[in-house]
């Protein structure tokens, strides 16, 4: 069974910094990629950075390119996002995953619980 646990949500003003965790127990395919999301009350949810734990390479969305990083250490099966520069939009409960494709929720098997993440003006 494969578990995925989100820690270091919180609240910031903007400007600031936050870095997220993801702990990941459990067998999955390594060759998917592991990703975060995130969802702010009335909008869908968007991807916002991926990686493929193997190769390391990275995806990101637009809104978040040159503030966020996602990374990973594979022996700690931790997959981190380090975010800077946060905006009041970034406001939005973030949700890491696994086994999935890129940026595209729809092909995510496995989702952690989410962690809030709050960013004030």
């Amino acid at each position: 069974q494969v578990q995925l646990v989100e820690s270091g949500g919180g609240s910031v003003q903007a400007g600031g910094s936050l870095n997220l965790a993801c702990a990941v127990s459990g067998r999955f395919d390594r060759s998917r990629s592991m990703g975060w999301f995130r969802q702010a009350p009335g909008r869908e949810r968007e991807g916002v950075a991926a990686i493929y734990p193997a190769s390391g390479n990275t995806f990101y969305a637009d809104s978040v390119k040159g503030r966020f990083t996602i990374s990973r250490d594979n022996v700690k099966n931790t997959v981190y996002l380090q975010m800077s520069s946060l905006k009041p939009e970034d406001t939005a409960t973030y949700y890491c995953a696994a086994g999935g494709y890129g940026l595209l929720d729809t092909y995510y098997t496995y989702w952690g619980q989410g962690t809030q993440v709050t960013v004030s003006s």
